[in-house]
């Protein structure tokens, strides 16, 4: 399929945007979001280009795993290798995958071999609400939010005690269950939840071991709140997933993927007056990836503290953070020289909210143990300049810490300098009850892009028998347009998005791979009688799978179809069918993607 920019296409594409904001409409009051500027403030308060996802709207899609629910959203796309247990890559804005920073209930999600979250091993039946911020986030967040941040939070817990039960099966002998309960009562708040996930899977890769690569998934967690008085709380929650998932590495050896993801937070809250809070915080996020039989083993651990002030008077807030961070790798056989670091930071924030106006502004300095100090700054505003409408413009820059892998091991050089952002957009949003509309132009440049050299003999820290090793060689430009709407119609919700994007080598002009230059994605849900009917179309343009624009890979539509009903009292059936048509399509060369999916499930939970 070839999806182009054709004028009767763009037609088409403007009778269907209808109106507004990301793809998954939002509600009529305005909810809050603690994304944008790192503490909690209102959507309608946040002039960043950010989306929601609730716990509702995951049950209500039918997706298979976080990167294809992430991929309806305006401005994101996903490659992987194989099933939805395979290596996965999340690319906001046309970004490397590296360049979003992830915090799983405030938890630092990082690979400090790869760069980057494993997105295949986050259990998305665990999930209670996703924020999506697009663009630079560096002055917020420090390193690694150039192209911007997804915070994943699992649920908490409220109202009395509720247990809950589902079953599933699907295709290619697919079988979930997932047990938990929740509640609160005396100031107390409690969450727990169990998952098992099985399937045996299908033939992922052309030409090489033709048997099925299934996988086994199972993962906990647990959210505990306290609250001490009405001024103090403290929380603490923990999540493990672990995954044992087949790949073809060779046409005879059954090789698995072992990967062990594990967090843990802890956090105290506390209200001095009217006007001052702080919050202290200690997490730590751990991701093991082991291959058998296959010898290879990388263990990062991301360790952070963080000391957050805020302070608001009137519609003005002010914050100062101070935050740490220790990183350490054991990379098997190829363990770097130096296997941690550490990096410290101080983090200022005003906020204005004053009748049209709104104004966000936020610096910030990091100092690494190894290459020294890093400041980043950003500057946004908006007018309300009509009932309903709102413009806004940002600008902002940002970075990314080498790896510890990339500087130190044998593949390594310490001299290393961080990947650098430089970003500036424009919105134009529409808005009034059920209809909205946005617009987002954006470019993004990217300085010292660190990639793997070829050439013997060129790594400092090797012992010249290596094919080559890291170095900062490329530069990089993200630029786009995101067109996104939604509106409601007779019963029926309907949304829209469409996404031009240009990402490109600046040294070379080349596409960067496994990235279209077109995307555009349509949904609809209804009710009708006792049921709640959806569809999603999704339509993507030709990519290219290597650096230099030789393997093409062809543009597809994928339609997905989803349903559910309450049964009986507290019994509700979900129904799902992806890919409908069969489409027969690459997310990287070589490797499968399912065909036509069947997925039935239940779910017992009382009201």
């Amino acid at each position: 399929m070839k999806f182009s920019s054709s004028p009767a296409r763009l037609a088409v594409l403007n009778l269907a945007l209808a109106a507004a904001f990301p793809v998954f409409a939002q509600s009529q009051l305005a909810p809050v979001v603690v994304t944008a500027a790192r503490v909690a403030q209102p959507l309608t308060d946040v002039v960043a280009d950010v989306s929601l996802i609730d716990r509702e709207q995951i049950e209500r899609s039918g997706a298979t795993g976080l990167a294809d629910l992430l991929a309806r959203l305006p401005g994101v796309e996903f490659s992987r290798n194989g099933g939805s247990a395979s290596t996965t890559s999340v690319f906001l804005r046309g970004a490397d995958t590296r360049f979003t920073a992830v915090y799983l209930d405030g938890v630092r999600i990082d690979s400090q071999s790869t760069g980057g979250a494993p997105w295949e091993v986050i259990p998305l039946a665990q999930i209670d609400r996703i924020e999506v911020l697009r663009g630079p986030a560096g002055a917020i967040y420090g390193s690694d939010a150039i192209a911007g941040v997804v915070q994943i939070f699992t649920r908490k817990g409220e109202g009395p005690f509720t247990p809950y039960l589902g079953l599933g099966l699907g295709s290619d002998r697919t079988a979930k269950l997932d047990a938990g309960f929740s509640g609160a009562q005396q100031g107390l708040d409690y969450s727990f939840g169990l998952t098992r996930e099985t399937s045996a899977g299908f033939n992922a890769k052309a030409g090489s071991n033709p048997d099925r690569d299934g996988y086994l998934n199972r993962s906990a967690n647990a959210r505990l709140g306290l609250q001490l008085s009405p001024e103090q709380r403290v929380e603490a929650n923990m999540l493990d997933s672990w995954s044992d998932s087949r790949y073809d590495a060779s046409k005879t050896t059954d090789d698995h993927n072992l990967h062990h993801l594990q967090s843990i937070g802890l956090n105290w809250q506390s209200q001095w007056s009217q006007a001052y809070s702080t919050r202290v915080g200690f997490s730590e996020g751990k991701d093991r990836y082991e291959t058998q039989p296959s010898p290879y083993l990388t263990d990062t651990q991301v360790r952070s503290y963080l000391w957050q002030n805020e302070y608001r008077i009137g519609g003005q807030l002010l914050t100062a953070a101070l935050e740490r961070r220790e990183d350490r790798l054991n990379n098997g056989s190829t363990t770097p020289v130096l296997t941690d670091r550490s990096q410290d930071a101080l983090a200022l924030g005003y906020g204005l909210r004053h009748q049209a106006h709104t104004l966000q502004l936020n610096l910030r300095h990091d100092e690494d143990s190894e290459f020294g100090g890093q400041d980043t700054g950003s500057a946004s505003y908006a007018y309300a300049f009509a009932p309903n409408w709102r413009a806004s413009v940002s600008a902002g820059n940002a970075f990314r810490a080498p790896t510890l892998f990339q500087r130190f091991s044998i593949y390594g050089d310490p001299s290393l300098r961080p990947e650098t952002a430089r970003n500036v957009e424009f919105g134009l949003n529409y808005a009034l009850q059920s209809t909205r509309f946005g617009v987002v132009l954006y470019r993004n440049q990217i300085d010292d892009l660190i990639n793997y050299v070829s050439g013997p003999g060129s790594c400092v820290n090797g012992s010249g028998k290596y094919p080559g090793c890291y170095g900062n060689t490329k530069r990089a430009r993200l630029e786009g347009l995101t067109l996104s709407g939604a509106q409601s119609v007779a019963g029926f919700n309907l949304s829209a998005s469409f996404d031009w994007q240009n990402p490109r080598d600046l040294d070379s002009g080349k596409l960067l791979a496994r990235r279209a230059r077109q995307q555009l994605k349509l949904a609809a849900d209804t009710r009708l009688e006792r049921w709640q009917l959806g569809a999603e179309l999704q339509l993507s343009g030709k990519r290219y799978d290597d650096k230099d624009n030789k393997i093409a890979l062809g543009g597809y539509g994928r339609l997905n179809l989803h349903a559910s009903t309450e049964l009986a009292r507290d019994f509700t059936l979900q129904a799902r069918i992806d890919n409908l048509t069969d489409k027969d399509y690459q997310l990287a060369n070589g490797y499968y993607t399912p065909g036509r999916q069947l997925y039935l499930g239940l779910k017992w939970s009382p009201q």
